[in-house]
C-alpha cells in the first residue's frame, strides 16, 4: 500500500491566521495541537493536516490480519527539523520587521496610501502564485470565511496600526499587540465552542491586564488615540487568524491568505487611486524600502517560510520561535528607528511573553 505523509506533501501546510504580518501583522498567532488558532502566530493560522511535528504513515501490521491498519510514527529528519527551524525564524524575523518598516513608509506615503498600495503588491505577488500553481478557486461555501480574513488581515490590522504609528513609537506598539497571541485564543475559543482550562484564562487575563497597565502608564493614565487604534487592530486581527484557522483545515494555508489577498485585490486597486490622489508623496529610500518590506516581505515573504516551517518541525515547537518576535521588534526599533525604551517596555513585553508561555502549555 502506498504511504501518504501529510508533513511532506507540497499541500500540507500549518498555518495561523492569514497572513500576517499580513499585512504587517506583527507576527501571526499560532494554534495549539488542538486549537485551530489558540496560540500566537502570524496572520492565518491553523493546521491542514494537523502536523506537529511528527510524520504519520498508514502501513499493514501483518500481525493483525491482512485488512488491519495501523498507524505508524516516526520523527522527522534531523535535516528537515534543521531546515524547519531555519524557515520558521525566517518568518519570525520577517514579522517583527513589520512595524518599524511601516514607520519608514509612512515617510513617504500616508496611512491610507501605504495599506492600499501594500495590499495591491502582495495580491499580485499572490495572484502570480496562485496561477503558476494552477491552484483551484476555493468553493462557494469558503468565500465568507476569506471575507472575515481580508476584512481582518490584509486591511484591517494594516490601516489600524498604520493610524496608531503616526502617533505612537513602535516599542510601545510591540508592547500593546503582543497581546494578539491571547486575543486571538479567546476568539477561537468562542468560535469553536471549546472550554480552555482555569489556568489558560487567568493567563490570558493577566496579560491583558500587564498591557492595559502598560499602556496608561504610557499614556499618562488615560487611553491615547493611538491606543484606541492598536486595540482595534487586535480585535479584527484576531477575528481574521481565528476565520483563517478554521479555513486552513480545509486548504493549505498560504492559500488562504493568496485568495484573502485576491479577494482584495480590486478594491485595493481603487483605494490606490484614490488615496494617492488625496494624500501627498513624498518618495525617499526608506518610504520606499517600507513599502517593499511590508508589501513583499511581512505579507508574502514572511507567511509562506513560516508556514513551511510549521509544516516541517511541528507547531508547538515553532509557537516557542514566535515568542521573541515582540523583544525582536524592540530591538529594531532602537536600532533602525533610533527610539529610546522606557524601562517598562522590555518588563511589560517579557511579562507578556510568559503569559502566553503559560497559555501554551495549559491544557484544554
Amino acid at each position: 500500500m502506498r504511504t501518504y505523509d501529510s508533513a511532506t506533501a507540497p499541500d500540507a501546510i500549518a498555518v495561523t491566521g492569514p497572513g500576517g504580518r499580513a499585512a504587517g501583522a506583527p507576527g501571526p498567532s499560532t494554534p495549539a495541537p488542538d486549537s485551530p488558532a489558540a496560540a500566537p502566530q502570524a496572520p492565518g493560522f491553523g493546521s491542514r493536516a494537523a502536523v506537529a511535528g511528527s510524520r504519520t504513515a498508514t502501513s499493514r501490521v501483518p500481525d493483525s490480519g491482512p485488512d488491519s491498519l495501523a498507524t505508524v510514527s516516526r520523527a522527522p529528519a534531523p535535516d528537515s527539523r534543521r531546515r524547519g527551524t531555519l524557515l520558521a525564524g525566517l518568518g519570525v524575523v520577517a514579522f517583527s520587521l513589520t512595524f518599524p518598516s511601516t514607520v519608514w513608509g509612512l515617510e513617504s506615503f500616508g496611512p491610507w496610501s501605504l495599506v492600499a498600495v501594500r495590499s495591491t503588491l502582495a495580491a499580485l505577488l499572490a495572484g502570480v502564485f496562485l496561477l503558476a500553481g494552477r491552484v483551484p478557486l476555493p468553493e462557494r461555501r469558503h468565500w465568507a470565511g476569506l471575507a472575515v480574513v481580508a476584512g481582518g488581515v490584509v486591511i484591517g490590522f494594516p490601516l489600524l496600526t498604520s493610524l496608531a504609528l503616526q502617533t505612537s513609537t513602535t516599542s510601545h506598539a510591540a508592547v500593546v499587540v503582543g497581546l494578539l497571541p491571547l486575543t486571538t485564543a479567546a476568539f477561537a475559543a468562542l468560535r469553536t465552542g471549546r472550554r480552555p482550562s482555569r489556568t489558560f484564562w487567568i493567563a490570558a487575563v493577566s496579560g491583558a491586564v500587564v498591557v492595559l497597565g502598560f499602556t496608561l502608564a504610557e499614556s499618562g493614565g488615560a487611553l491615547s488615540t493611538g491606543d484606541l487604534y492598536l486595540f482595534g487592530a487586535l480585535l479584527v486581527c484576531a477575528a481574521g487568524y481565528t476565520e483563517g484557522g478554521r479555513l486552513a483545515g480545509l486548504m493549505p494555508g498560504w492559500q488562504v491568505i493568496g485568495w484573502a489577498l485576491v479577494l482584495c485585490l480590486p478594491l485595493m486597486v481603487a483605494a490606490s487611486a484614490v488615496a494617492l490622489s488625496l494624500e501627498p508623496v513624498r518618495l525617499n529610500a526608506h518610504g520606499v524600502i517600507g513599502l517593499v518590506w511590508v508589501a513583499a516581505g511581512s505579507t508574502f515573504f514572511g507567511l509562506y517560510v513560516w508556514y513551511r516551517g510549521m509544516a516541517a518541525i511541528g507547531i508547538p515547537k515553532a509557537s516557542q520561535l514566535q515568542l521573541a518576535q515582540p523583544l525582536l521588534t524592540l530591538v529594531w526599533s532602537v536600532t533602525l528607528l533610533g527610539e529610546t525604551l522606557s524601562p517598562a517596555a522590555p518588563v511589560a513585553a517579557v511579562a507578556v511573553l510568559v503569559c502566553i508561555a503559560v497559555t501554551q502549555r495549559s491544557k484544554s
